[in-house]
């Protein structure tokens, strides 16, 4: 599986009621579909996925499933605290179509865990997965940071197929790159970093940003692919500003004001995050201004 391209982390929309907008979701994936992303993440950190229940999380790896245009892959988000729950909403996702599955590191009970405990989750997940799986390493979430030495031991199962590294680190890309098998795939979960992870060994990106901006996101990445070196450096200069001012300071509610902006359904988050403060508002605007024409409201 090439796992080469931008991912947009998809975003959950809810109605005035504080329901799942399930429309609104098929909405978006309709216009991404016409975008040169190269697929989805569904129940991504991004997308609320542990406010999210059940249900609704089953919900929406179905709307996405029906929505999603045809050759676009498809990740779930799929991580749990336990082992045993991991593995049933993994082979969930695989029964709804979905291409492979993004896990997460169990944190709850951080201060018992070690190299050993994630070297086990993670093999008796890929064990047990009728898909592939990729690594998730999000510590400014889960305070777990995947290390080296435990990627590359990871990177042996053959059905752990990849990472998804969202530390920043530009030195952890180059290391597991020269150590890994070299059919182990890295994303970067980092807008600001996304062209000098593609020059240490990255093949593409899983980003929020590319919720808001998807076009910038796969131009960088064009860019880079074709050798148009200067300018895709220039880009990024724009990105890593665009990307600290929305996901960075402003989190789920700018990334989903600036969706606003432009068209799509972006909308409030849910309860306990809180809207993006109407000070606030102004700012994200002037920064998206930027990126015109591709900003103007579709």
């Amino acid at each position: 599986m090439d796992l080469a391209g931008v991912f947009p982390a998809l975003t959950t929309p809810f109605r005035g009621d504080g329901s799942v907008a399930l429309d609104q979701f098929k909405a978006n994936l309709a216009r991404y579909n016409q975008t040169r992303l190269a697929g989805y993440v569904v129940l991504g950190s991004t997308g609320e996925s542990v406010l999210l229940s059940s249900a609704e999380g089953e919900s929406l790896l179905a709307a996405g499933k029906e929505a999603a245009a045809p050759g676009k892959l498809l990740i779930a988000g799929t991580g749990a605290e336990s082992t045993a729950e991991t593995i049933a909403k993994t082979k969930r996702a695989a029964a709804l179509g979905y291409n492979a599955a993004l896990i997460k590191t169990p944190y709850y009970y951080k201060p018992a865990y070690g190299p050993d405990t994630y070297l086990h989750h993670y093999r008796a997940i890929a064990d047990a997965s009728p898909i592939p799986v990729l690594l998730y390493s999000v510590p400014i979430f889960t305070g777990i940071t995947l290390e080296t030495p435990e990627i590359v031991a990871l990177a042996q199962h053959p059905n752990i197929i990849g990472i998804k590294d969202s530390t920043g680190s530009i030195q952890r890309v180059v290391e597991v790159a020269a150590q890994a098998p070299k059919d182990f795939q890295i994303l970067t979960g980092s807008a600001g970093v996304f062209y000098a992870a593609l020059v240490s060994g990255a093949k593409g990106a899983i980003l929020a940003l590319a919720s808001a901006l998807p076009e910038k996101c796969v131009e960088l990445f064009e860019l880079f692919q074709s050798g148009r070196q200067s300018e895709a450096q220039s880009l990024q200069q724009q990105i890593a500003l665009a990307s600290k001012a929305i996901v960075s300071s402003g989190g789920i509610a700018a990334l989903k004001h600036v969706m606003d902006i432009r068209g799509y359904h972006g909308g409030l988050p849910r309860l306990p995050l809180l809207p993006l403060a109407e000070s606030r508002k102004s700012h994200i605007t002037q920064v998206i201004a930027q990126f015109e024409p591709v900003a103007a409201r579709a």
